[in-house]
């Protein structure tokens, strides 16, 4: 009898080394609560849902504790099924498919009514240059800075695709700090637009888009390619999808497959994109010095982006008529977090005129912000990658 009961408790306690209950550590329990208050965010005030929920299941995924027995079930492991499902942030495949279904859902009328607003994204990108030059400040190396740097493009895609060639070894805090950022788009910003704009600027009523022809939707996305990727060849990944994605769209003659890239295509890719980012910061991995720094420039970056984007418009109205004045509430949206950022443009100016309507216009300069942060990701990637 005593046999079997030395037996059992032997049994027992091999059986208890395996459970994460042995494995855990006080990191992985933070991760685990960092996970919940994503969910959290997602669920009770909306905070992106789409890709908060899957990053913060994944973060729970990714931090259950387990003891390394070639069981390959984690992320890390090679061959198992998260490892898989993880090549396509790794290699890059995921973002590229994410810019064609955003270029067969967005509308590029705004901004070519009113070219001028493509500098106002253009502006914004100066986030992603204050940062980089903070991080190399901070002792990081230039790829590094780079792949940091363009959290402040508000783009995760763009952020992903960037770190999986210069800095793979950071991704995981670049990208959940990048969709943490834009999650947080309806906090962060107001301040500052306040801040940075008087009552007499905030009303400033502009003139309504002028129509746009469906030629002109159609020859958009060509000339936009030839244009940007002549001028930047690295950032084809991105930008080749983004405009293919928009010509199908534009061109009437595409429904089905522009339906199935702004539908099931992209829903799929966000799902596992955000589950696997999510399930990359394991607590070894990720819980380090260098990602709370990382959560600091992209708090700095996003700050500078949205800054630069509106005093811009500030400074543009100088030489500007009268007439056509461009009220600096829709600086913001120069930020690529579309269309949340454009979005809350009008949401401030309404508290300031309610018949003040800025959503049409600030979609111009958000829509810019999505090309600008492609081609900022493309000049770092040409020049550090």
């Amino acid at each position: 009898m005593g046999s079997f009961w030395s037996f059992l408790g032997e049994n027992l306690e091999t059986f208890y080394s395996f459970t994460g209950f042995a494995n855990a550590t006080y990191q992985h329990l933070i991760m685990i609560l960092v996970g919940l208050v994503f969910i959290f965010l997602a669920i009770r005030f909306e905070f992106e849902p789409l890709l908060l929920i899957p990053i913060g299941f994944g973060m729970l995924i990714g931090n259950i504790p387990f003891k390394d027995a070639g069981l390959q079930i984690g992320i890390y492991e090679e061959g198992s099924v998260f490892n898989i499902l993880y090549q396509g942030v790794r290699q890059g495949w995921y973002p590229p498919l994410i810019f064609l279904g955003i270029g067969a859902m967005t509308d590029f009328s705004a901004l070519i009514s009113n070219p001028k607003l493509m500098l106002v994204g253009a502006a914004a990108q100066f986030g992603i240059f204050g940062a980089y030059t903070a991080a190399l400040y901070l002792g990081f190396t230039p790829n590094e800075a780079g792949a940091i740097g363009i959290i402040g493009g508000a783009d995760g895609p763009t952020a992903i695709f960037l770190s999986s060639r210069l800095a793979p070894e950071l991704m995981g805090a670049i990208a959940v700090s990048a969709y943490s950022y834009m999650a947080l788009v309806p906090i962060i910003q107001p301040p500052f637009m306040r801040l940075l704009t008087t009552k007499k600027e905030r009303l400033i009523r502009m003139k309504p888009p002028r129509a746009v022809s469906k030629t002109e939707k159609i020859i958009f996305p060509i000339v936009g390619l030839l244009l940007t990727a002549f001028l930047v060849p690295s950032g084809l990944p991105l930008l080749g999808m983004l405009f293919f994605g928009n010509l199908l769209k534009e061109s009437g003659v595409t429904k089905r497959l522009a339906d199935a890239a702004k539908g099931p295509i992209i829903d799929i890719v966000t799902t596992l994109l955000g589950l696997t980012v999510g399930a990359s910061t394991q607590a070894t991995e990720f819980l380090t010095g260098k990602s709370v720094m990382i959560f600091g420039l992209g708090a700095f970056s996003f700050i500078v982006a949205t800054c630069a984007g509106v005093l811009f418009v500030k400074i543009m109205n100088l030489f500007l008529k009268k007439g056509n004045k461009v009220n600096p509430l829709i600086g913001n949206a120069g930020v690529s977090a579309v269309p949340d950022s454009a979005r809350i443009s009008q949401v401030v100016g309404l508290q300031y005129d309610p018949t003040n309507y800025l959503l049409m216009h600030a979609m111009g300069p958000n829509v810019a912000g999505v090309i600008g942060s492609a081609v900022a990701a493309g000049v770092l990637l040409g020049f550090l990658g």
